[in-house]
């Protein structure tokens, strides 16, 4: 299947980002990395805010479908153990980039481009639970998933994939469970 323009202008925009940087994103930056015209880019994208945004939009699609493949489901359909023990297997997995890491932190300053990932991190990281020391066993678990995802986006030399493993099953054991729930089994943790 031919990728649409507008799949070829995002995968140029991000292409930028990774050459040159946020700031290097313009239209003729852009249209010349995608091989298409400036009028080609304004049909998909106005503005190049509305083109920073279905960029932020892209990624955050593209983190929720590695949820959804990690958890085996939907974050709907999973429940509120499963969709965090996917969200640090994710995180473990090592498959951050640089670029990612550069718009999440240049987003995180505007509302706007923020939006696409807190709707997916509403989605899978679950409701704080009453107890405190729930809450904070959860948020130990997931600054040290932040900081594996963190560190393979600035590392010049990733985590061997052994050791990300091993560090994604502490995180998982970590987890509080309740008694009702079902555990995520180690070999969960290796995919």
């Amino acid at each position: 299947m031919r990728p649409s323009n507008r799949s070829k202008i995002l995968d140029a925009a991000i292409r930028v980002v990774h050459r040159d940087g946020v700031t290097g994103i313009t239209f003729e930056s852009v249209a010349a990395e995608a091989g298409l015209t400036r009028g080609g880019m304004l049909y998909h994208f106005p503005s190049r805010d509305a083109l920073l945004l279905g960029i932020h939009e892209n990624l955050a699609n593209q983190w929720e479908a590695l949820l959804e493949k990690v958890a085996g489901k939907p974050a709907h359909e999973a429940s509120a153990e499963e969709r965090f023990a996917a969200y640090v297997q994710a995180c473990a997995q090592g498959k951050s980039t640089r670029v990612e890491l550069q718009l999440m932190l240049e987003g995180a300053t505007q509302t706007a481009l923020a939006a696409p990932w807190s709707a997916v991190l509403s989605r899978w990281i679950p409701a704080t639970p009453a107890q405190e020391d729930v809450v904070a066993a959860l948020w130990v678990v997931r600054l040290a998933a932040d900081g594996l995802w963190v560190h393979q986006s600035f590392s010049n030399k990733a985590l061997p994939a052994s050791l990300r493993k091993r560090i994604g099953r502490m995180l998982l054991d970590m987890i509080p469970r309740s008694e009702k729930s079902t555990q995520v089994s180690k070999e969960d943790a290796d995919q």
